[in-house]
């Protein structure tokens, strides 16, 4: 091939050893064909090569005149060529492509005249810009591209995905000590991962197409009389015995307590004659008339909280926080708490980052590198609830037996601290006994910061009611 600046494009064929012969006779027919293609400049054919004891590769490579010649090519002939292949030979060979460009070929002077990229002007020496990573061709890619490019990474078993995500499952701190060590390329970034396995967590989890999507599903048939009177009843035998577990933990006091009625407390209103307030005790005392559906909520009901609480939860605040919660029976507190849960457990991985810090004075270990060991285990962790979620669905619509269905997301279930303690093992390749003992201290500041966190989303969520 006669040695000059311009477009190449480069065609890789994968073929298996069987009809080596018979496709590389093939090729040569299509490089003496393709130079009196109009556009082509020159052709040259490389190997074969051994790519594995199945298959061997051969490459072609087609000069072309210029980016027009190429661009039409690329829309006709090569497209043509790789059909062609496939109708011949089948999945005995596998062919894929490339644009290249030869650039300062040696004994040539420098050419000045090449494209430069699109998006950051860097000159182009190849495929892709070097400097900013974008497509050298400014062409328009297919449909199918477009689809391609898409799943690729889902439907490739060899993506980035699968080589993340199966070592993340099935090896405990595998990732973590190969990211460490620099093995990186292959995997997806740490925090990304955690962000993606986060976000189909939500969506898995709390995702109801009847709700969400209520237009494509026709209404649910009016109940009947009868079974209207049988759901009312069953709510209310629900609530009531919610409250007799509830007023035997002390946390509500009054009329409807067991105690009271077991006793026949004088409960009765001075206006009405009958008592019909529940008094709430959950750090401050809350009184809710049945009746009207009044929070009734005074200066001594906060005075035992905190200082800086009594400042934020005001009675006036108190009572308009429990007017909005009983307006629709506290939706809008749960949306906004289950909003803040993903934030509040960002806001645990550098607080269990820096318990592990403190565990181990001795490895000369960065923070980050403990954050991303946090990092990993929380993406860990939304990976099983995702798959135990999504199996208890399947199970419950393919008619497994419930019992079989159990036995496998309580493995699943065990399988989440007993991977914790393998992947400490991995990544900081301590004894047993003193992996042990870190491991219990681990799992007992994780309870607490988790029990803070979430107290902490659920006060935010409380305020912003």
């Amino acid at each position: 091939m006669t040695a000059q600046a311009g477009p190449l494009y480069e065609l890789t064929f994968s073929v298996e050893q069987e009809r080596a012969e018979e496709f590389g006779r093939w090729l040569d027919e299509l490089a003496e064909r393709s130079l009196q293609k109009e556009g082509i400049a020159d052709v040259r054919v490389f190997g074969p090569g051994r790519k594995s004891e199945d298959t061997t590769t051969r490459i072609c490579q087609f000069l072309c005149n210029d980016d027009g010649a190429l661009n039409e090519l690329l829309d006709g002939f090569f497209v043509d060529t790789e059909a062609a292949v496939a109708q011949q030979f089948g999945a005995a060979v596998k062919v894929s492509g490339r644009t290249l460009r030869e650039d300062d070929a040696p004994g040539l002077p420098a050419t000045t005249d090449g494209p430069d990229c699109l998006n950051c002007g860097t000159r182009l020496r190849g495929q892709y810009c070097g400097n900013c990573g974008q497509r050298a061709s400014s062409r328009l890619i297919s449909l199918w591209q477009l689809i391609s490019e898409a799943f690729g990474d889902l439907l490739e078993f060899d993506s980035r995905l699968w080589r993340t995500l199966i070592p993340l499952m099935s090896r405990p701190g595998r990732l973590t000590r190969d990211y460490l060590e620099g093995r990186r390329t292959r995997y997806m970034p740490p925090f990304r991962t955690y962000l993606v396995l986060s976000v189909i967590f939500f969506v898995v989890a709390f995702f109801d197409p009847r709700d969400d999507l209520s237009l494509l599903f026709e209404p649910e048939p009016e109940q009947t009389p009868e079974e209207i009177a049988e759901t009312a009843a069953e709510a209310a035998a629900a609530k009531q015995e919610i409250l007799d577990e509830l007023a035997q933990e002390g946390i509500i006091v009054g009329a409807e307590s067991p105690q009271n009625r077991a006793e026949g407390a004088d409960t009765q209103d001075p206006v009405s004659g009958e008592d019909r307030r529940v008094n709430i005790n959950a750090g401050f005392n809350i009184k809710i008339d049945e009746e009207t559906g009044e929070c009734l909520v005074d200066d001594d009901d906060v005075a035992d909280l905190p200082g800086w609480l009594q400042k934020r939860l005001t009675p006036e605040r108190l009572k308009r926080v429990c007017e909005r919660i009983g307006a629709d029976q506290g939706k809008t507190l749960i949306g906004l708490m289950l909003d803040n849960i993903p934030v509040a457990l960002i806001v645990l991985l550098p607080l269990m980052a820096l318990v592990l810090k403190t565990l181990y004075p001795l490895s000369r270990r960065y923070f980050v590198e403990h954050l991303l060991f946090v990092i990993h285990y929380h993406a860990f962790f939304f990976l099983i609830l995702i798959l135990q979620i999504l199996f208890a669905r399947i199970a419950a619509l393919s008619g497994v037996p419930g019992a079989v269905a159990n036995l496998v997301l309580v493995a699943a279930s065990l399988y989440i601290p007993v991977y914790l303690y393998m992947a400490m093992r991995e990544v900081y390749r301590q004894g047993r006994i003193l992996t042990f003992m870190k491991y219990v201290t681990l799992v007992f500041c994780y309870s607490i910061g988790a029990s803070l966190t979430l107290l902490g989303a659920f006060l935010f969520a409380l305020f912003a009611v």
